[in-house]
């Protein structure tokens, strides 16, 4: 069900915005699915590019229209809003893609942020592409990108992981497959997860440098730096921060990569949950190695258990 923004407005007639006390027109938007970057907290932190799309697109499609409402209202934007979210998108996407069918422009925004970034966006992008539409991705807010650029760790290589698994064996086992990436770790996290999240890390971790990264962009930002060890203490200390919470994760020492008999280990655990194209995959993510290599690897090790296997015959 669509919902509209408090102005009486068409966006089609003419479109348009506010901005700092003025009603500024945003000029006509091609048809096609439009992503939308929209502020991760502070709501002075869009592009004038974005306002424009949003302005003038046929729809906005929302996780929450009552979240993006806040921001279409503090913009006067009029575009009807319409959810799209992972228990609706099934039923949704189609009645967007007949939309852009019809020429029409939709726009695709996330609560906050980049949309497709630890949210199920992608299969409308894919679906949008593969029935022929034109698909343009606006940049903006981004969580990740904001914690990475202010927890002072390394950036030239990264990797962001989403959330961990909330079960402890699962999280742990998740940990253990990104100990040797060969970059940054970045991770999502919830306030009454990050103790037991960080006592694992540094766990399977050990010291490295980190940061946890609170409410960003708003106005109880917190950035706090210390070791693994050290964010475990003082947080076992403070109790369970309130917020939204990005970890910054350094990468692992050169010398901390591992050998022959680790790679060994995480392709026989790999092996036994995957196919060996997927498990070679995984091993080489995880362990910087190149895939070539890797493969080998694993071909040895299946050859290693036939012939165990004959032997025990």
């Amino acid at each position: 069900m669509e919902t509209r923004s408090p102005s009486a407005a068409s966006p089609r007639s003419p479109a348009t915005y506010s901005l700092a006390g003025h009603i500024l027109s945003a000029p006509r938007l091609p048809g096609g699915l439009h992503v939308v970057a929209t502020p991760i907290g502070n709501l002075r932190d869009i592009t004038l590019r974005a306002l424009e799309v949003l302005a003038a697109a046929d729809v906005i499609a929302c996780e929450d229209t009552r979240v993006t409402g806040r921001l279409t209202q503090h913009y006067g934007l009029a575009t009807p809003l319409t959810p799209y979210h992972e228990h609706n998108a099934t039923e949704a996407r189609p009645r967007l893609l007949a939309r852009m069918a019809e020429g029409q422009a939709v726009a695709l925004v996330s609560d906050a942020g980049t949309p497709l970034i630890s949210d199920p966006g992608y299969r409308l992008v894919r679906a949008a592409q593969e029935a022929g539409h034109t698909v343009t991705a606006l940049p903006g807010a981004s969580a990740v990108l904001t914690a990475l650029a202010g927890a002072g760790l390394p950036t030239d290589a990264f990797l962001f992981g989403g959330f961990l698994p909330q079960k402890q064996g699962q999280r742990r086992s998740r940990i253990e497959a990104l100990r040797a990436v060969p970059g940054s770790l970045v991770l999502f996290e919830t306030g009454p997860r990050l103790a037991e999240s960080l006592a694992d890390l540094a766990g399977i971790l050990g010291s490295r440098e980190a940061a946890v990264c609170r409410e960003l962009t708003k106005l109880h930002e917190e950035i706090r730096r210390g070791t693994l060890p050290e964010l475990v203490a003082h947080y076992a200390q403070a109790g369970a921060p309130r917020g939204e919470i990005v970890l910054v994760i350094g990468p692992p020492a050169a010398d901390a990569l591992p050998d022959a008999a680790e790679t060994d280990r995480l392709l026989t655990d790999a092996l036994a949950r995957l196919s060996v194209k997927d498990a070679v995959a995984e091993v080489a993510q995880a362990t910087g190695q190149k895939r070539r290599e890797v493969y080998q690897r694993a071909l040895a090790l299946a050859k290693d258990g036939q012939n165990a296997d004959h032997a025990a015959l």
